[in-house]
């Protein structure tokens, strides 16, 4: 291609709209133009780009076996409310664009596929003949973002690759899931990304277990908690650890302690003296369950750790039945206002007790008359240890648990993992963090989406059962930018070879100058005739300007018609490091060639 004949506008200072690097560099270099907010237009070297990583990500799911087909992106609330995620998905998360056709039917713009891949199985799927089968598609998702930004990390639109794999057992699933995890692995190799494959949450898509596959970079939405032998790997959503240990307390007798001013565990502490992991914390939340019914949390946990909201929804949902609901849509520390609607008087913040008392919830509709009382598992051996006393400007010391304070039956792990915490697989192993862009996730769903929707499979025994599920999912363009936030420089983006729009750019300094011209029309012909996908710029513009164009749009190699051509010789420069040597024309077209394979097959 010739930029003189493209559509090619670069930009020298950063839109205001842009926050992190990659988000400045695709639109400076003219990849992608805001339409809306969350929405962008891929223009052509982005879509040359984009076509590259589907391209790798079809090659490697076709590797799996796993079949390609086409989903439709409407699809009918009826399905969704089979599965229960209507409501969670278009008002709790709210995250589903939700319109409705002339005849007054709901539909949604597709986020996911699962509800639409399990009625197809369910339709299609008889016998145990025809499992595994693993099906997937490259297309355009819809998300309501609350907040869209960094471009094409967190828009509005965009494209995924998302495959569901149907199988008669769990060993079968498995053996899918661990293929999918290598086929991953392979994708972010081929494209050139550094990155951690990590435990993680299955969130609102659900199932057994999940891995995150995250491209390494600073700007990562993403904590990532590891190990250096490299055993262990976490989102912090979903991390585990071992806790430094609690120091013993100095308090041998339980009694209540005048504390004023201390409704922190920093200002505790300072005021007592004593170490945070001798104190016992109590969180109280409000968490609303599918159905309206909401119920008071209150968490108990050493007063060093914190709260993992994540895990603790988690645990939420699993007593969710207790309540007569399904998941939970709400979880919020009550403020004020929330406290106003069911307080039957003032709660003592900042110096509750564990055994705060049930009367001070009044009675109110759709909310448990009770406390849910969790207890996390680094409050479970504490001794003669300090907290809240439910009275203001006093705590109590020396308390224990069955004692001086009712022990809650019910104890969870809701912690967060630290940096610096103790692997549980080797305590000599300390947690250490990185920041990550989630570019894919796998997901065991088992049986969750196939029991909702009635898709069973006849087994070898004549028994219907629910079909074993898996999804699978990449983002495609999410992909794409996360190279860029990995690859760059103070000039501009430094594209992997393997997905870069073009791997070689001849630029001409002086379109005027025959000989220049002639060079570059032969090398440009020549290169791409040898499978080197080539630019020629040969706009005319000064030799400066076209240099630091190549240089922000980041195609890999540049070779430029200059000077040296009177010696029948190019300056080809290499954008990663930036090294520059002559060639004699004759060598331009082999070692440019070779430097591609090398870079492919690395």
């Amino acid at each position: 291609m010739r930029l003189s004949q493209m559509l090619f506008v670069t930009l020298r200072e950063d839109p205001a709209e842009a926050e992190i690097p990659s988000h400045k560099l695709l639109l400076r270099a003219g990849y992608i133009r805001r339409i809306g907010s969350g929405l962008y237009a891929y223009l052509p070297f982005m879509w040359r780009v984009l076509q590259k990583v589907s391209q790798i990500v079809r090659e490697e799911m076709n590797a799996t076996g796993a079949q390609e087909c086409l989903l439709p992106q409407l699809q009918p609330a009826e399905l969704w409310r089979e599965s229960g995620r209507w409501d969670t998905y278009t008002q709790a998360e709210g995250i589903m664009f939700a319109l409705g056709d002339r005849q007054e039917r709901e539909l949604g713009l597709g986020p996911t596929h699962e509800e639409v891949i399990t009625a197809i199985a369910r339709d299609l799927i008889r016998s145990y003949r025809q499992l595994p089968v693993n099906l997937y598609q490259i297309q355009t998702k819809f998300r309501d973002e609350i907040r869209p930004r960094f471009g094409l990390m967190r828009g509005r639109e965009f494209i995924m690759k998302d495959a569901y794999s149907f199988h008669p057992d769990t060993d079968s699933l498995d053996q899918t899931y661990s293929a999918m995890h290598d086929a991953y692995c392979n994708i972010l190799r081929r494209t050139g990304l550094a990155f951690r494959a990590v435990d993680a949450d299955s969130g609102a898509i659900g199932g057994s277990g999940s891995q995150e596959f995250m491209v390494l970079a600073d700007a990562g939405e993403d904590e990532v908690l590891y190990t250096d032998d490299g055993h262990y790997a976490a989102n912090v959503e979903k991390a585990v650890s071992r806790p430094a240990d609690a120091l013993p307390s100095a308090y041998t007798a339980y009694e209540k302690l005048q504390t004023p001013n201390t409704p922190t565990i920093a200002s505790l502490c300072e005021f007592l003296n004593c170490s945070p992991t001798q104190i016992v914390k109590n969180v109280l939340y409000q968490a609303t369950f599918d159905n309206g019914q909401a119920v008071l949390v209150l968490v108990n946990i050493r007063g060093d750790q914190d709260v993992n909201e994540v895990k603790l929804t988690n645990e939420l949902t699993k007593l969710a039945p207790t309540y007569g609901g399904n998941t939970v849509i709400a979880l919020t520390v009550p403020d004020a206002d929330q406290q106003k609607t069911w307080a039957a008087k003032p709660l003592p913040l900042g110096y509750i007790s564990p055994g705060l008392a049930d009367d001070y919830i009044q009675p109110t509709a759709n909310l448990a008359p009770k406390f849910l009382r969790l207890m996390d598992q680094t409050a479970t051996d504490l001794e003669n240890f300090v907290t809240g006393s439910d009275e203001s400007g006093y705590h109590v010391v020396g308390a224990n648990w069955g004692s001086e304070v009712p022990r809650p039956t019910t104890v969870v792990d809701v912690r967060t993992a630290q940096v610096g915490d103790r692997a549980l697989h080797d305590p000599s192993q300390l947690l250490k963090s990185a920041r990550g862009i989630e570019i894919g996730h796998i997901f065991k769903l088992g049986t969750k989406y196939s029991q909702a929707l009635g898709a069973t499979y006849t087994n070898e025994q004549g028994e219907d059962l629910p079909l074993v599920m898996g999804c699978y999912g990449v983002g495609v363009s999410r992909l794409a930018q996360a190279a860029v936030e990995q690859s760059y420089d103070k000039d501009g983006i430094i594209w992997p070879v393997a997905i870069a729009p073009y791997h070689a750019i001849v630029v001409v300094p002086n379109v005027t100058d025959a000989d220049q011209m002639a060079a570059a029309e032969q090398l440009y012909a020549d290169l791409n005739a040898a499978g080197v996908e080539t630019l020629l710029d040969d706009r005319d513009e000064r030799a400066g300007v076209k240099f630091k164009d190549s240089e922000l749009v980041g195609i890999p190699f540049r070779v430029v018609t200059g000077r040296s051509l009177k010696q029948g010789k190019v300056e080809v420069v290499q954008r990663a490091d930036r090294s520059s040597q002559e060639l004699a024309l004759a060598d331009v077209v082999p070692t440019l060639k070779q430097w591609v394979a090398d870079a492919l097959n690395a």
